[in-house]
């Protein structure tokens, strides 16, 4: 149960398919606007997948310097932008108090698969020593650790796509029971190369076709759902215990309430089918926040178009919402942003705070034919509504599931 100091958070930033900023993401994301394309620079010609969520029109160079952008993996590059939006006109914070958690699902694959290449075919000495350092999944921690002076603990969290979910609630753990009076919090990916791609097509994982209409191939819960759209990008959030930012004037966007994290303990990539490990997710994040599940406004659903996911997801709800499910919005922003994988709860929860702020609920798009009618899910347009409490759910392969309450200040 809850006990402590509370946590907030006070900033955020966002590099996504759907724009280079958190504002910019929050419009095309509550107008319903996709973010994802056919592929401008992956090579699917031979693969099944044709489209997904890339960065569009990011200079690294804004960020880094010109050593630096060749040498960092993409996804660290999207998490240095997006923590320099977070933490623009924060001042010095006590770097003994402050730390840096980067989540990723899979980190530096990019550049991994890049020095393999070269190794194979230019021979061992032509392999760049900086892959040892750039090249794992703690590299944009330690990097944004030196930026910011965070001398406190710094690390790298994986936990396929609860990643970033979870960082968010370790952090919450952290900042409540003193280990640190902020932590800089982001989550970043970019899976989209051919291996990846190709072998998540294989598993049957992500959505195939959709050349003439990409926006249509992200499809949460509707009968038409044939996998997820896989995307790129980072999201970051500066968690501060309550008194910290209230005595350095900062004002808090939300407070993390409540973190609830299981694992399903069943298979590598199929969920629990009847909801295990997300029913406890969800069920510890709401008892940590001492919250009801009548008392909440609305739910950000892990929701990723995948056939076994959104039905695992849709019964989990029902499980722990009961009849209190009818009256609640559900909502799943991956059908406009795909799937940013580690980065998905850092991207979700920056998303849900921004709609806590303006009273929207943000749309599913492409809901043409639901298939769970006890959802009262949020189709093709957004919803004026005011949001005090909401519970946000991330779900991965490896039957990882993490679950936060955030809550209106």
């Amino acid at each position: 149960m809850s006990a402590g100091r509370r946590a907030v958070i006070t900033a955020i930033g966002a590099v996504t398919p759907c724009g280079l900023d958190a504002e910019s993401t929050w419009d095309a994301v509550v107008s319903g606007r996709s973010g994802i394309r056919a592929f401008e620079h992956v090579d699917v010609s031979d693969l099944a997948v044709s489209v997904g969520g890339e960065v569009r029109n990011f200079d690294p160079l804004a960020f880094v310097s010109r050593s630096d952008a060749k040498r960092l993996d993409a996804h660290a590059l999207y998490a240095i932008a997006a923590a320099h939006e977070a933490m623009s006109g924060v001042e010095p914070l006590n770097p003994d108090r402050f730390g840096v958690t980067v989540a990723t699902g899979s980190g530096a694959v990019s550049l991994t698969q890049e020095a393999v290449r070269t190794l194979d075919r230019s021979g061992p000495r032509r392999v760049p020593p900086g892959v040892v350092v750039y090249g794992g999944p703690d590299a944009a921690a330690a990097y944004l650790s030196q930026k910011y002076d965070a001398r406190g603990a710094s690390a790298g969290l994986s936990a396929t796509c609860a990643s970033g979910t979870a960082a968010l609630g370790e952090a919450l753990r952290a900042v409540r029971h003193g280990y640190a009076d902020a932590i800089l919090v982001v989550g970043a990916d970019d899976c989209l190369n051919r291996v990846n791609l190709a072998v998540n097509s294989s598993l049957g994982a992500l959505a195939p076709g959709y050349e003439s209409a990409p926006s249509q191939a992200s499809r949460p819960f509707d009968r038409a759902r044939r996998g997820f759209v896989m995307s790129a990008g980072a999201a970051a959030l500066l968690v501060e215990s309550d008194e910290h930012a209230r005595r350095r004037g900062a004002v808090a966007l939300g407070e993390i309430a409540g973190y609830g994290v299981s694992s399903d303990a069943h298979h590598p990539t199929a969920p629990h089918p009847h909801g295990r490990g997300a029913i406890s997710a969800m069920r510890g994040a709401l008892d940590d926040a001492r919250v009801t599940p009548e008392s909440v406004d609305h739910v950000n659903a892990h929701g990723t178009g995948t056939p076994l996911n959104d039905a695992m997801e849709a019964y989990a709800l029902q499980h722990v919402f009961g009849d209190a499910l009818a009256s609640i919005p559900v909502t799943s922003t991956k059908s406009t942003t795909g799937h940013l994988l580690g980065a998905a709860g850092t991207l979700e929860a920056a998303l849900s705070l921004l709609g806590m702020r303006d009273g929207a609920i943000p749309p599913t798009i492409n809901l043409d034919d639901p298939e769970f009618p006890e959802l009262d899910v949020v189709a093709h347009e957004a919803r004026s509504e005011r949001v005090s409490t909401l519970v946000t759910n991330s779900f991965g392969f490896g039957g990882h599931n993490a679950s936060l309450v955030l809550r209106a200040v």
